[in-house]
């Protein structure tokens, strides 16, 4: 009998949904970092064993909305809560539960999909407040399962793809056995600078970041793989910070995500960067539409 469906993981964020994802899949897709808006687009991604399929929908991180932009991200988390065959609600080790997660805990209260809740960071925790944090929530009888586990160092991953397994309907091969994403290759690369971007730079900077990617071409006589690509961010006072004093940090950026787009590509690349400016346009609805977010 062969299972498949699909599964969404919603949650507040950096409660570490990505970091899952990227174990589960084995591959960089999903950008990571400790900064919020981190994930803005539904990202499938593919796992896929012997007598199984499921497909992951890696969401935004749930939030009160501040822009147009937000409200995007806040429409896409919501808008797969009925769509999937399983729901699964990811929380960190915090001891109590927060506004944020008590918010959404109502949103899953109205909705028929059998839910999952995953624990992450329980490497940051004592036994006991293991044990503790899984009453806690047990007690709101909503979870078919309680899974605590440590995306980061692989610790009950296992576990919680063999509850998911159990769950999961019968059903076809929705996607090749060797496809992990739904995404261009384009996107991914986009999301790899976007992510280094975001880890280099101050606070302020990187929510009003946008990377477009402008072309990508192999040479003929050599084997190397040219990208281009345009950063864009939202005010003049940005674009000198992204720049950095002598060019440094877009350097610092090129060489982090020149890396991972090698290992992406299986290729030597030569990453060129242009920093634009789009005034505000997070705000805009035309330009987050433009930009891909609709």
């Amino acid at each position: 009998m062969y299972k498949s469906g699909f599964v969404t993981i919603v949650g507040r964020p950096n409660v570490g949904k990505s970091t899952l994802l990227n174990r589960i899949i084995g591959e960089k897709i999903s950008i990571i970092s400790d900064k919020p808006q981190t994930t803005r687009n539904k990202i499938q991604m593919v796992y896929t064993e012997e007598n199984c399929q499921i497909v992951f929908l890696d969401t935004p991180g749930i939030q009160n909305p501040k822009n147009k932009l937000g409200e995007y991200m806040l429409k896409v988390s919501k808008s797969t809560l009925e769509e999937v065959d399983i729901v699964t609600f990811m929380v960190d080790n915090s001891m109590e539960i927060g506004p944020m997660d008590k918010m959404i805990i109502e949103d899953l209260k109205k909705i028929s999909t059998p839910i999952v809740l995953v624990i992450n960071k329980i490497d940051m925790l004592e036994g006991d407040e293991v044990l503790q944090l899984i009453d806690k929530y047990r007690r709101l009888n909503l979870f078919e399962e309680i899974i605590p586990l440590s995306a980061l160092n692989n610790d009950n991953v296992n576990r919680y793809i063999e509850v998911l397994k159990s769950k999961l309907p019968e059903g076809p091969q929705y996607f090749p056995e060797d496809m992990i994403t739904d995404q261009p290759e384009r996107f991914i690369i986009a999301e790899i600078i976007r992510e280094k971007a975001l880890l280099s730079l101050d606070e302020e900077v990187p929510h009003g970041i946008y990377v477009e990617i402008q072309g990508i071409k192999e040479r003929e006589d050599k084997d190397i793989i040219d990208v281009f690509a345009n950063i864009y961010c939202e005010k003049e006072s940005h674009k000198g910070i992204v720049i950095g004093k002598r060019g440094a940090k877009l350097k610092e950026i090129g060489q982090n995500a020149r890396m991972d787009i090698e290992a992406l590509l299986g290729s030597k690349v030569n990453l060129q960067l242009w920093v634009k400016v789009e005034k505000n346009w997070r705000e805009r609805e035309s330009k987050v539409r433009y930009f891909g977010y609709k």
